[in-house]
């Protein structure tokens, strides 16, 4: 018998507590484990042995938890440094898990989680402890390797797809319409953005969509507006937020400022004002520009029904690998037949710090998206997934 750890980490989607969930559940069903413990604030919360005890949580309270979203046990962002140059901060995490009998860690998260995860596992074996660590994906990027898709991307998909099939509806009521620049979460990946292609099932809703897979050129992007815009007398635009020029320049630079975040990465965010004050310079346009932004990943009240269950099966079948013995393993989606998900798992070694772009086969010209994104995601935004509602509004739960 032994005491079982969560943390979560990173930025949180709409059903990273469904990943919670699955691990909560599957933990309270195995006899190789007494306690159950949730990480306050991620691996922040193991050096400051500030812990939940989620030992005997009721399974209706885990069922109000798999529709809230944001994480519920806290997050953070931090990323353990190697070994070799910090090898206290890792002594210190040990004497923790020795303390408390800690002998499965999971942590949820994305690419870093992933890197923390095998960091730990490594330093485990390296010193003869006996703990198993799996890592359990998240991510509304989409852009973890060596699994077909990611927990949250779903639920995130079709929040996109829906707001720009209503941004489109509210645009279209004038008979001069306007360019419309809709800014959309993706640093190197465009999984997020590409989704938006999903809304022009119901028709011609997205004109333009551009990824950070193909350099975007700036003269090009202008004429495809201009042609549009003569034609249709209005345009939709979908933009990653990472988009470059040929030079590897992000298109945000072109404002002249900006900043770092604490990882050293240009800090994201208002590409689609510099585009809009450019068309409406260069082509006199009127244009506004609209960054989605957090609602992207906290959205939960159109949450994909199919994204939730997924995401708490990948936390139960963390556990199920986990007492079985494997660890420093990603539980990865793999799918098979026409849509059906078996769970496997990917070596953390062989994913951590890796990204997943977004096929270059399906872009096409370098400003649209091929239909055969449309039978990879379609089945992803399936069903409908509704908070409990309380005065006309969505009531979520909140651990204490």
């Amino acid at each position: 018998m032994a005491t079982l750890l969560v943390g979560q980490s990173g930025g949180p989607t709409s059903v990273i507590n469904s990943s919670l969930v699955g691990v909560v559940r599957q933990a309270q069903k195995e006899n190789k484990v007494n306690k159950v413990l949730g990480a306050h604030f991620g691996i922040d919360g193991v050096l400051n042995e500030d812990f939940f005890d989620l030992t005997n949580i009721s399974n209706d309270e885990l069922t109000n938890w798999s529709k809230t979203p944001a994480s519920i046990l806290g997050s953070v962002r931090l990323k353990l440094p190697q070994v070799d140059s910090s090898l206290e901060i890792y002594q210190n995490i040990l004497n923790v898990f020795k303390k408390y009998d800690v002998k499965y860690f999971f942590y949820i998260g994305g690419n870093d989680s992933m890197d923390t995860c095998m960091k730990l596992d490594l330093f485990f074996k390296e010193v003869g402890y006996e703990c198993y660590v799996i890592g359990v994906p998240k991510t509304i990027d989409n852009d973890l390797i060596l699994t077909d898709h990611c927990p949250g991307y779903g639920s995130a998909a079709k929040y996109v797809a829906t707001t720009l099939t209503e941004i489109a509806l509210d645009t279209d009521v004038y008979k001069k319409g306007r360019v419309t620049i809709v800014e959309i979460m993706g640093r190197d990946a465009g999984w997020l953005t590409a989704s938006s292609h999903l809304a022009n099932i119901n028709g011609d809703v997205v004109q333009l969509i551009y990824l950070p897979e193909v350099a975007f050129n700036m003269d090009e992007f202008l004429r495809d507006v201009e042609r549009i815009y003569k034609e249709k007398k209005k345009v939709l635009v979908a933009i990653s937020e990472g988009i470059r020029d040929k030079d590897g320049k992000y298109i945000l630079e072109y404002q002249g400022t900006t900043e770092s975040d604490k990882f050293g990465h240009m800090q994201l965010g208002g590409v689609g004002q510099v585009l809009a004050g450019i068309v409406n310079q260069k082509l006199g346009i009127s244009t506004r520009a609209i960054e989605l932004s957090l609602p992207q990943r906290c959205a939960a009240h159109l949450g994909s029904l199919t994204d939730v269950k997924e995401a708490e099966k990948a936390g139960s079948w963390a556990v199920k690998y986990a007492v079985k013995g494997e660890s420093g393993m990603m539980v990865a989606y793999k799918r098979v037949s026409d849509y059906k998900i078996v769970y496997k798992t990917a070596k953390l070694t062989d994913v951590a710090n890796q990204v997943k772009e977004f096929p270059r086969e399906w872009i096409i010209n370098g400003n649209s998206i091929s239909n055969e994104y449309l039978t990879y995601a379609l089945p992803l935004i399936k069903g409908e997934s509704y908070p409990k509602y309380s005065n006309g509004l969505p009531s979520y739960s909140k651990l204490k």
